[in-house]
């Protein structure tokens, strides 16, 4: 019995790749139903950490180009990433408003650069059990110095400007590194703050209200003007349907291969966003 597990076990292992291939190519070639009624609302994903905003900016700009689609819906559940790929997602957000409406829902986390990316929809809308804001900025590095003498390695350098090595992980930050490194992420704040407070029509110099960092529930983040509404997905949903006019909503549905490959990148994703970040409530 088990030499006979063994063998099966083995010959997944070794037909794993063309298994995963025969299974993509069945999805791929599924005969697809043509709708009814062409869709007239979209909703794009923005999920896990933001390291690169082209697929995103992509999806909005197709719908902004579509004009069949009236509407659009941004799902988010990110704990946020780098500050340029946020700042393209959160203005080609600002240039769809211009033409269709935009509801940004937060079905998870919508904290720091995931936050930065919405503030420019029609309407921010939070699942009662979102997690809100973390509007900040932080630049990190460890100091492996003495791990580095414990093995014997001594680094080499050659270095033009006196702030070339700010931010090395070889040694300590000398105290003007620091200023200077201080002096970066200040105004990269600033720069999220001002743009906030444009967005969200709030008072810039109020900004320790709402922003520094404040990780709020959905009451709270209300309650500071961050987000309009709480609400569930369908609260969205209708939400959107209404500021777009859509008396009978269509849902844009992604192809099965996309939707496919999604899901395979999503739930990896989630699983380790939601283990690090996510609150978690034991029965």
């Amino acid at each position: 019995m088990f030499k006979t597990l063994g063998n099966i076990i083995k010959w997944i292992g070794q037909h794993f790749l063309g298994m995963l291939f025969l299974l993509i190519v069945l999805v791929v070639l599924m005969p697809q139903t043509a709708p009814l009624n062409p869709p007239n609302l979209q909703r794009i994903d923005l999920f896990g950490p933001i390291i690169d905003a082209d697929d995103i900016v992509k999806q909005i700009e197709k719908a902004q180009n579509d004009p069949s689609i009236k509407g659009v819906l941004l799902n988010v559940n990110s704990p946020g990433g780098s500050v340029p790929p946020s700042i393209e997602i959160a203005y080609a957000i600002k240039e769809l408003k211009q033409h269709k409406p935009v509801i940004a829902y937060a079905s998870g986390i919508m904290a720091s650069g995931s936050y930065y990316s919405a503030i420019y929809a029609n309407k921010i809308i939070a699942n009662p059990g979102a997690i809100v804001g973390s509007i900040g900025v932080i630049m990190e590095s460890a100091n492996i110095k003495e791990l580095m003498d414990k093995i014997g390695i001594k680094p080499q350098i050659v270095k033009q400007g006196t702030y070339k090595e700010a931010g090395t992980p070889t040694r300590e930050w000398t105290q003007q590194e620091r200023a200077e490194l201080e002096t970066l992420t200040h105004d990269t704040y600033m720069l999220f703050v001002q743009d906030v407070a444009s967005a969200r029509g709030l008072d810039v110099n109020n900004s320790a209200h709402y922003a520094d960092a404040h990780i709020f529930s959905p009451v709270r983040a209300k309650t500071a003007g961050l987000i309009d509404e709480i609400g569930t997905m369908s609260t969205a949903k209708a939400q959107l349907a209404l500021l777009a006019n859509v008396k009978n909503p269509v849902w844009k549905e992604k192809d099965k291969l996309e939707t496919f490959m999604d899901q395979l990148g999503n739930e990896t994703v989630l699983k380790i966003q939601n283990y690090f970040y996510g609150l978690k409530a034991s029965l």
